[in-house]
């Protein structure tokens, strides 16, 4: 059904399961207008619910190329030169004629005919491509692609004036270009994950799935919510190799099924219970056990195609040797982070052969035979449950207390402000915020005076900033938050922009959630998770404070000013440890830690300086009275950079993970 001009430009040619033309299908040839095109149960005469109304639109062109975007909840599949091509919900892709596309995987397959002629048809570019904005077409794309090229301007002009000490500088402009970190020190720090379309110098040191799954792996544990098992097998086919693979996931019947179908056979799938009602598994880590010790993975990305290739998001890894077998008793903050952590996921215990060990059982206390002494870190979890007593301060947001308070922290830190940013956004009342922000500001000065109760602020996308994105209001699927939590009067005070020109990532939206607290462009510390804003990540006390109720599971990486450990730099795939030499000068040294604007003397006796890649600005830029935060249940009339208006009756993100 076109919804453009009426030039006829091409077909939609029902095929059987053979891929040949199927004359006796009930299903009739579907023509193409030159322009936008809605194919979908509106003009497909099935009754299957998998099939949106409104699944596909196929923006058909003259030259005989046409470009093809997911409206629909179901993914669907592009067949060409004898490979599928999967594309998820908000996903474009470009076609030629003579291309398959199946609608549903495997079932309603059509094969796109242009009617151009010959000579006509571009032959320029053959070899399938993303969509691109030099793609777009018709009237309202091209008005988006206008708005896209404002937004490039506007990005370029402010990268010469970014905050540092609330002074502005010119120098901090694309300031990840400088942002090199030696491999021995890589635990210090996280990496910013690579987003396809940007430019090479907005992702310095940016890593994907493939950067991590390296080198000979005797076991992969997987921790995540969402998992499309199609993707991840395709992106990352390393795992295909690993003799043991276990996924923690948080996906519900439906996507299990499909998982269980496709999953490689020695995998072990596994979903943690919920004790309480409206929790997820929403965890994000990867734990790979090698020959030689472990590496632990802590990222924000779900396991899709949107997420690795078209977000704002992060990770951390370090990895850690076997303990010395005649000193297995030895413990420490991270140890028992982790074990702990591990042992109340209750995943089915397996068998794995580990050289030098034989068949171990794979259980939480395996983890145990690690030497993690040299952890950067510490880890703050969640875990659903009402917790008390000794459980009090184990979990959540009391965790995160208990480890600040004892810290101790410049005194440039007191009374200093905190950031939250985040994907989602819970339903909050003043109480709980003054509850966070109590155990947010925990710690201690050097004169031993408490820091103080530092002001927040919420780090957030408004509408324009969803709107000219780089999946313009597609992007907004995965900031799911309703009207009804966005719109709270008391939170007017604490919104912010999204700037992030210095990473290159103004239109790359965030999935990554970072909390922190700051003075100019030093960070007293730095929280990288999976956790929203919300209650069930964080907890919530009750009981006149002596109960903790959490209802997810959830992981986030503690970056703090503590001493630069022994054996930080070890690894699992590079031989070991590196050389004294690149080692010994920097172990013992208090860490400083600066966002990548921060302007100081690098080479100080006194601290190591660790660059942390803060992705957005700060100090980040209170709302104005014309900025409206982004809520996915609100109507946008305005078009994006595609063209497309909201909502597009696409199906959202479940769980208001992410």
């Amino acid at each position: 059904m076109s919804t453009s001009s009426q030039v006829q430009v091409g077909f939609l040619v029902p095929l059987s399961d053979n891929l040949e033309e199927d004359e006796k299908s009930s299903i009739p040839k579907i023509p193409l207008s030159e322009g936008l095109n809605w194919v979908g149960r509106d003009c497909i005469p099935v009754t299957d619910k998998r099939l949106s109304r409104k699944h596909l639109t196929v923006t058909a062109t003259s030259t005989g190329s046409a470009d093809v975007l997911v409206e629909g909840t179901n993914p669907v599949v592009i067949r060409l030169k004898g490979e599928r091509k999967k594309l998820l919900s908000g996903e474009r892709w470009k076609i030629e004629s003579g291309d398959v596309i199946e609608l549903i995987p495997g079932h309603y397959l059509f094969r796109y005919v242009s009617t151009a002629p010959k000579d006509e048809t571009s032959t320029i570019n053959k070899q399938k491509r993303p969509f691109s904005e030099e793609s777009i077409t018709d009237k309202g794309q091209m008005h988006g692609k206008k708005k896209a090229r404002e937004v490039f301007q506007e990005e370029a002009s402010e990268k010469n004036m970014l905050h540092n000490n609330g002074q502005e500088t010119e120098s901090s402009a694309e300031a990840i270009r400088q942002f090199r970190v030696p491999k021995h020190k890589l635990p210090l720090t996280f990496r910013l994950m690579r987003v396809r379309e940007l430019p090479a110098w907005a992702n310095t040191e940016a890593v994907s799935i493939n950067d991590v799954v390296q080198g000979n792996v005797l076991v992969a544990i997987l921790s995540n919510y969402m998992v499309d098992m199609d993707w991840l097998l395709s992106a990352c086919p390393a795992l295909k190799r690993i003799p043991n693979v276990l996924v923690i996931h948080g996906e519900g019947d439906g996507v299990m099924e499909h998982m269980k179908r496709s999953k490689p056979a020695n995998w072990i799938l596994h979903k943690p219970s919920l004790p309480i009602a409206y929790g997820t598994h929403h965890s994000k880590a990867m734990i790979l056990v090698y020959p030689t010790g472990v590496r632990v993975i802590v990222h924000t990305a779900n396991l899709i195609y949107v997420d690795w290739n078209n977000k704002s998001q992060a990770l951390w890894m370090q990895d850690f040797p076997w303990k010395d077998q005649n000193n297995l008793g030895k413990d420490g903050g991270f140890e028992n982070d982790l074990v702990d952590y591990l042992s109340v996921l209750k995943w089915p215990e397996f068998s794995a052969n580990i050289p030098a060990f034989g068949n171990c059982k794979i259980n939480s206390l395996f983890f145990k035979r690690f030497d993690y002494s040299s952890a950067a870190v510490r880890l703050i979890a969640s875990v659903p449950g009402y917790h008390s007593g000794p459980s009090l301060k184990k979990w959540g947001h009391m965790k995160l207390r208990t480890i600040l308070q004892e810290c101790t922290f410049s005194k440039e830190f007191q009374k200093s402000p905190l950031i939250y940013q985040f994907s989602s956004l819970g339903s909050l009342d003043e109480k709980w915020m003054a509850e966070l922000a109590s155990s947010m500001s925990a710690g201690v000065s050097e004169d031993k005076r408490p820091l103080g109760i530092g002001e927040p602020l919420i780090v957030w996308p408004n509408v324009e900033d969803v709107r000219c994105s780089l999946e313009g209001y597609a992007a907004g699927n995965a900031v799911p938050s309703p009207l009804k939590n966005v719109e709270k009067e008391f939170l007017k005070k604490y919104w912010a922009r999204w700037k992030a020109s210095h990473t290159g990532r103004c239109r790359a939206m965030p999935h990554i959630k970072t909390f922190l607290r700051y003075n100019g462009q030093s960070l007293a510390w730095l929280l990288l998770t999976s956790s929203n804003l919300s209650k069930a990540a964080w907890g919530s006390l009750q009981k006149n404070n002596s109960q903790l109720m959490i209802r997810s599971y959830e992981l986030g990486v503690l970056f703090l000013p503590s001493s630069v450990k022994r054996g930080c730099g070890f690894s699992c795939t590079d031989n070991g440890y590196p050389s004294g030499e690149e080692t010994s000068m920097h172990e013992g040294k208090r860490i400083k830690l600066v966002t990548l604007a921060w302007k100081g003397k690098e080479n100080d006796d006194s601290a190591e300086v660790v660059k942390l890649p803060v992705p957005y600005e700060l100090p980040p830029k209170p709302y104005s009275p014309e900025d409206i935060p982004w809520s996915w249940d609100r109507r946008y009339t305005k078009k994006d950079v595609y063209g497309q208006v909201w909502p597009r009756q696409v199906k959202l993100y479940t769980n208001q993970d992410s």
